[in-house]
């Protein structure tokens, strides 16, 4: 390892500003366990799962299971994704 580096041509990342931020929200003890137990089933990390939910709100509040399982960085069954987000 070098004792110290030249950066002066270093270029900013083009990806910064669509990197995920790491927050700390509080959820229930239920909500939890249950996106945990869902992203088992799915094999997909529970972080993961619960933050498409807000994606398909935000984009269309009326946006379908196949709309959201569409728009998802990760395949997943849309039938698991309707028993996820039905009422």
């Amino acid at each position: 390892m070098r004792k110290t580096y030249d950066f002066t041509d270093a270029k900013p990342n083009p990806y910064a500003k669509r990197l995920k931020k790491q927050v700390t929200i509080r959820l229930d003890p239920g909500v939890l366990a249950y996106f945990q137990e869902l992203a088992e089933e799915l094999g997909i990390p529970y972080q993961t799962l619960i933050n498409l939910f807000p994606q398909g709100v935000r984009h269309d509040e009326e946006a379908t299971v196949d709309d959201l399982a569409t728009t998802s960085e990760v395949g997943i069954e849309t039938s698991s994704l309707e028993r996820a987000f039905s009422p």
